[in-house]
């Protein structure tokens, strides 16, 4: 796995990088939840865990502000988190209760929060890419300076509908930063077997829409790439193309076996490559915190997410008269 690094690190503080491990522990503890609640029988339909990538949205989500947006497909619960929605809401959507996000209707693929700008996690491959410009084309409209952050896999940039979004974005300048998350492996095949290009971001090229890959195992390398893409939407200058580099730990799904690459394959990325443990050295080694501080940081973390388990299960089932809410738009005069 190659990427282009910088040589120069942004300057973070030492709570800054706290954040970072902080933040990335929350998705992974999530994230190994969900999995346990699943094989419970908790969660049913699919699941796509995001163990492995959570440099990714935790890095790009540091380079964001207040009215950012953001749009990803079904592997999104990380994406969720690290914006900033409650890991109740979260969990309680995965297993289709009432105090879900989508009123337990919408699943592990499908929860929104106008709060937090979150257009949701879909289930079509690629079909978030055109409906984030059309995010982006919304900000362009009133003129503010805001950036709509579209997430996508190697998989989903093979997508023709993915290449129409480029050439439209390119040509209205829009707001949009194309992230595409490169796990190596799109839902099981390699990308050197299904991508004729070894560095997927070179395709703007033929749209004249600049980019860049970057190492997704390391999260101050995406923050640095996430800054240099968001100033260059905010300034006008139209659309971004970063490719983060990164690598998913689990299957595809919580269906997936996975027999398309080796478990010491899996082992080597998360001995030398893990994002999270990258972060814990840097806080050691820096003296930034001690081994007593990252232990606590951790039991506050699972301490949120058991929290978040037994909400889930006390949450109730939507009754079955909720399934007709939510359908339509309505006047709330003509419906008085």
């Amino acid at each position: 796995m190659t990427a282009k690094k910088s040589s120069k690190k942004p300057n973070v503080s030492a709570e800054e990088l706290k954040a970072y491990y902080r933040d990335m522990l929350l998705i992974r503890r999530f994230e190994e939840k969900a999995g346990q609640l699943y094989g419970m029988g908790l969660i049913g339909g699919f699941c796509h865990l995001y163990i492995g990538q959570e440099a990714v949205v935790v890095g790009l989500e540091a380079s964001a502000k207040e009215g950012d947006k953001r749009i990803t497909s079904y592997r999104d619960h990380g994406h969720m988190l690290a914006c900033g929605m409650d890991p109740n809401g979260v969990m309680a959507e995965l297993t289709g209760r009432i105090g879900g996000y989508s009123k337990g209707k919408g699943g592990s693929m499908h929860m929104f929060s106008k709060e937090k700008h979150f257009y949701g996690g879909h289930g079509i491959v690629g079909a978030q890419v055109p409906l984030g410009a059309g995010l982006a084309f919304a900000d362009k409209y009133k003129g503010n300076d805001n950036v709509t952050f579209a997430y996508f896999g190697d998989g989903a940039a093979n997508q023709g509908q993915v290449y129409e979004t480029f050439n439209m974005a390119a040509l209205w300048k829009l707001p949009v930063i194309f992230v595409i998350e490169n796990n190596q492996y799109a839902m099981g095949t390699a990308q050197a077997r299904s991508t004729s290009s070894p560095d997927i971001y070179t395709r703007g090229e033929a749209f004249g829409i600049a980019g860049q890959a970057v190492d997704g195992m390391d999260v101050l390398a995406v923050k640095e790439a996430g800054d240099k893409a968001v100033a260059h939407c905010r300034a006008g200058k139209g659309p971004y193309i970063l490719e983060v580099k990164t690598y998913r730990y689990r299957g595809h799904s919580m269906s997936d076996p996975a027999k398309y690459r080796t478990r010491e394959e899996v082992q080597k990325m998360r001995e030398e490559k893990d994002a999270i443990e990258h972060v814990r050295e840097l806080l050691l080694t820096g003296k930034h915190a001690s081994e007593d501080d990252l232990k606590a940081i951790d039991k506050e973390i699972k301490g949120i997410v058991n929290a978040s388990a037994e909400f889930a299960k006390e949450s109730p089932e939507p009754p079955l008269e909720e399934l007709w809410t939510d359908i339509y738009a309505t006047d709330a005069s003509q419906t008085a």
